[in-house]
Order: structure tokens, then sequence, then C-alpha cells
């Protein structure tokens, strides 16, 4: 009976609740534009984060999880920290990272292949067309360490051909065409500063990894380039290939040990260099992005704040042009916690449906995003899932709770007599 009964008084305030809202479309309306722009805002958020997530952690994964990758580092700090980045991107170079310490990290025992690189400009010409390139040099054993590497015509140099400084390029698929259209392009050649360099092999399209172009690299043996073309004596990277993905943390300290005592470093402090597997990599890069999202969240969710403010004074206005009809509920016998529930399944219908309408809208919007980094060259796709779902769904009704109780405990708390006195 209890039960029946409790039942019933629910469904009655939500009935009156919902005839209100059909009564008063304008009111409505306003009351839950704020939470639909502020849900959208919510479930757009999410998706982009997923979204920009998953591409890329897929991209670092298809480099493979066998992978460790040695740069150089600014010594005292972080491998992953700001001072590195920023002193980096401002020109300061670290020349202590040499080809033999990748012949002697060769010589580990978990590993399969490495190859030392570096990366530089340089404008090529081909008869009449001529163009600044991306010169990406390698050692021999590249395509065995990124297996992504594959030729469509011709081969890829030899280590002969990197220890004798051969002039021989493979191209990317974008370059191949930019110097040669559909023409071939294997046995022709390219000058690169007043050089003439054959054209070995063109590689098969990789697209872009996270936001670079890989097909506009062109691959040079990389004592080639260090020593013909950027007049350099070291490398700014090591990339290695491990055979036991499980012995990854081993294989780390093997090689960071090597290094340490390559270039007589006592204390980690002073590591001009940083060693990551891609596994560390892949979850350094998830945490940042976690981190982004939330932080996005938690800005978005500011627009639910003023939505909500909105509803409450809504509610206010309602409550004073409603006092008759709350007097008159009271006078036949409606209790406080009748019109407490009334007024509050009101606020929470409102920012329901203005959850609802803003999902809707934003999985629309998830389409037409998508859309547009396909038309960027992107594989970044916007897909609702349960969770961005539920968490647009909670983000309205919470704000139902938290702005409509002090309007509804107002209705509630207005006397039978009082009401009736201010309707009249």
């Amino acid at each position: 009976m209890n039960r029946y009964f409790l039942y019933s008084r629910v469904f009655l305030g939500l009935r009156l609740a919902w005839n209100t809202i059909v009564l008063h479309p304008t009111r409505t309306l306003l009351s839950l534009l704020g939470v639909m722009i502020g849900v959208l805002s919510v479930v757009i958020v999410m998706l982009l984060g997923n979204g920009v997530k998953d591409f890329i952690l897929n991209q670092g994964e298809s480099f493979g999880s066998n992978i460790i990758q040695i740069e150089v580092k600014i010594p005292t700090t972080g491998k992953m920290s700001s001072e590195n980045a920023t002193s980096r991107a401002q020109g300061t170079q670290i020349t202590t990272l040499v080809t033999e310490d990748r012949d002697a990290i060769r010589q580990l025992p978990n590993v399969e292949a490495a190859y030392p690189g570096t990366i530089g400009q340089e404008r090529a010409t081909v008869e009449s067309i001529g163009k600044r390139i991306l010169l990406f040099g390698t050692g021999a054993e590249a395509p065995l360490v990124d297996e992504n590497i594959q030729l469509s015509a011709g081969r890829f140099f030899t280590e002969e051909e990197d220890k004798n400084l051969a002039r021989v390029v493979v191209l990317g698929k974008d370059i191949k065409e930019t110097f040669f259209g559909a023409d071939e392009a294997v046995g022709e050649s390219i000058t690169l500063k007043g050089e003439k360099y054959r054209v070995i092999g063109v590689l098969e399209s990789r697209g872009a990894a996270g936001f670079i172009n890989l097909d506009t690299f062109t691959y040079v043996p990389v004592e080639t380039l260090k020593k013909k073309i950027l007049g350099v004596d070291y490398v700014q990277m090591i990339s290695v290939k491990m055979n036991d993905p499980a012995r990854e943390r081993e294989t780390v300290a093997d090689i960071t040990a090597l290094l340490r005592e390559r270039h007589d470093i006592e204390s980690p402090e002073r590591d001009d260099f940083s060693v990551t597997s891609t596994k560390e990599a892949l979850e350094a890069i998830e945490d940042v992005l976690g981190s982004v999202t939330i932080l996005l969240l938690a800005l978005t969710s500011i627009s639910l704040l003023v939505g909500g403010v909105g509803i409450m004074n809504v509610m206010y206005v309602s409550v004073a042009e409603r006092v008759s009809e709350i007097g008159l509920r009271k006078a036949l016998g409606a209790t406080e916690s009748n019109i407490l529930s009334q007024f509050l399944f009101e606020a929470l219908l409102v920012t329901l449906l203005g959850g609802m309408v803003g999902i809707v809208l934003g999985v629309f919007c998830s389409f037409g995003i998508s859309a547009i980094f396909t038309r960027l060259g992107l594989e970044i796709t916007l897909t609702l899932t349960l969770p961005a779902l539920l968490l647009g769904a909670t983000f309205s009704v919470v704000t139902g709770l938290i702005f409509g109780i002090a309007p509804a405990y107002r209705a509630a708390r207005l006397s039978p007599m009082e009401a009736l006195r201010k309707g009249e």
C-alpha cells in the first residue's frame, strides 16, 4: 500500500510538472537553452578528447610495441619536461649522440636492429622543378626497425652505401609525385646542394603520424646527410628494435648504462640523452591527454553553471507567478513535500530535456567534426560512447537538482493563507 502511494505521488508530481512545462513553452525554452548548450559542450569535449587520444595512441602503436627511442636531451631537465622541449625548440644543440653509440647499442643482447637518425632540410631540384624538402637521414636497418617503411619501387640503401657516403635517396610518395608525377622515378636523379643524388627507391604511402605527413620525407643515408649536406658529426636520435618486448625494462636499463659509460656521465641528472620505450611514451601521452580532457570538461561545465542559474531564476519567477495555485493546493490538503516534489520534478524535467537535446546535437556535431578531420587527412573519428552519454545525462540531472532545490523549497514553505492572500 505504501509503495502504491509512493508511486502515485511521484506520478502526480511528474504529471503536474509536465503540464506546467507544456503550458509555458517560452519559459521552458529559455530554461533548457543554457543546459542544452552546456551539455552539448561537455559531449563534444569528451568526444574530441577520446577521438584525439585514440588517434594518437593508434599512430604510436603502429610503430610497434617493441621499439625503444633514444633522443638527445638537455642535461638537468626531464626528458618530457617543458624545459627540455623549450630549449630544443629554441635551437639548443646536443652533439654528444653519435653513430658509434648506435654501433655499441647494436651489440646488446636483446637488440634485434637499430639505426641512427637525423633530420634536415635542403632545396631539391629536378629540371625546372625546385622545392625545399625534408631529409631524413637513417641507417640501412631503418626498414627492419620501422616495419611501416614499405617500398613501392626500387630498394633501400645498404650499410656499404651509408659508410661510403653514397649519393642515393629513397623518395616518399608525395615527393616522388612532386618531381616525377606519374613517371618512373627509380634510376632518375635529383639535385641536392649542387650534387646529383640517384633515386634508388620509392616508398608506399604512409600518411600522417600524429600531425606529420610522412609521405613528404626523403630518406638519405645518415652519414651522407651528416657529412655532405648538413656538415655535422652527430645524430639526433637512435631507434632500437627489441627481440623480446617482455624484456623492455631490462633493455632500457642496459642502453641507459651503456650510454652513460660512453658519454662519461656519473649522475643521472647530467644525462644528455633520453631512453623511452613505445609503451612508456604511449602511457605518458594517454595521461597528458586525459588531464587535458578533464581540464576542458571543468571549463565547459561553467556553461552548465550559467544554465543552472538561469533555471533557478526562471523557477523563482514561476513560484512568484503561481502563489495562488500553491495556496489552493495546500488548502486542499497538499503537503510541503508534495509542493517540493512538483517544483523539483519540473526543474529536473527541464534540465533532462535540455540534456537530451544537447546530446542529440552533440551526435550531429560529431559527424560534422569527423568529416572536417577526414577532409584534412586526419583519421580522427568522434563516436558517441556510453560514458559520454551518461556524463551528459548526469550533468543535466545534477544541474536540475542543485539549482531547482532552492525555488522548490521556497514554494513548499509558503503557508496556505499567505499564498492565497498574495494571489488575490
